[in-house]
């Protein structure tokens, strides 16, 4: 009895010469209106700049917050960088007034690597004040990006 066999190369050439448009059809047809469907994702609060602290310098691209809702479930974004000199916890600054936290929320964000630490949490409380945690006087922090902070707000 002969046993048939193919090769991985074969598979991977087959699955490769797959039309892209056949492929993608179904997430180009979908109307730009499903986003905001039951399910989809919305925007509840568009981006807003942050509040600064004195002690905090913001980047090239400065500081913003927004809220948007994903399945039902609303959740805090924040984006954007600074620099700053911190050797303790310290202030950030503050959420834009048109957006209010129902409890304190945690998440962590890439900061400068220092003594093999690279990153450091970040908190919002319900007064809006937004406070960077981590630093010390021997692991100082002087950069931190907040394109990675995403909170459920629940």
């Amino acid at each position: 009895m002969s046993q048939s066999r193919t090769s991985r190369r074969a598979l991977l050439t087959a699955a490769v010469a797959v039309p892209a448009a056949a492929v993608s059809a179904p997430m180009i047809a979908a109307p730009a209106a499903a986003a905001d469907v039951p399910g989809g994702i919305s925007v509840v609060q568009d981006w807003q700049p942050i509040v600064l602290a004195a002690a905090v310098t913001a980047a090239t691209d400065a500081p913003a917050a927004r809220v948007v809702k994903i399945a039902g479930t609303d959740f805090l974004q924040m984006r954007g960088g600074f620099t700053c000199a911190f050797t303790a916890d310290a202030a950030l600054g503050t959420l834009p007034a048109a957006i209010t936290v129902p409890k304190t929320m945690r998440g962590v964000c890439p900061r400068n690597n220092s003594l093999g630490v690279n990153s450091c949490r970040v908190e919002v409380n319900t007064a809006g004040k937004i406070t960077v945690f981590g630093a010390t006087a021997s692991n100082d922090i002087t950069w931190v990006t907040l394109d990675s902070y995403s909170v459920v707000m629940a």
